[in-house]
């Protein structure tokens, strides 16, 4: 079971996983102030494995600009632990850096590399995407990843 929590301990969750998710850099701008970062560190799973207990509160983005989303958070501290995206139904977008084993994660996958900042050098092997991949682009360079890193 992989835990995670907020910033304060007063909303935590479980992922019903033993093995860290697939995690991938963004560096899109929205992600660079959101995280107030160089980029944000996510991993994408189904919903149902996850399970938040504690005051979660909820907010929405209507999409107006982008894909309609729903953003979970604590309302004490104002950590954003996941997001609903209507770009993915069924999807839960976690911010990995939530996880307790956070420093074991190591991106599969960077996106939007054409709003990296210049300092930022990715790996030459790195998977890395202008900007945001197909759902099949993405799956295949998740996947190519991950076949990299057990041989």
């Amino acid at each position: 079971m992989l835990r995670g929590r907020c910033r304060c301990g007063a909303v935590t969750y479980q992922i019903a996983l033993e093995d860290l998710p697939a995690s991938y850099a963004c560096h899109c701008e929205d992600c660079q102030t959101w995280s107030g970062s160089a980029f944000a560190l996510h991993a994408m799973l189904p919903e149902s494995p996850i399970c938040f207990q504690g005051a979660a509160t909820t907010f929405a983005l209507n999409g107006a600009e982008r894909a309609a989303s729903e953003h979970i958070g604590c309302e004490a501290c104002m950590t954003r632990l996941a997001n609903r995206n209507s770009a993915v139904p069924g999807m839960l977008i976690l911010r990995a850096g939530t996880l307790v084993r956070s420093r074991e994660i190591e991106p599969y996958v960077h996106i939007w590399t054409s709003r990296k900042q210049p300092w930022i050098a990715l790996p030459a092997s790195a998977q890395a995407f202008h900007r945001t991949p197909t759902p099949a682009e993405f799956q295949a360079a998740v996947a190519t990843a991950a076949e990299g890193r057990r041989t």
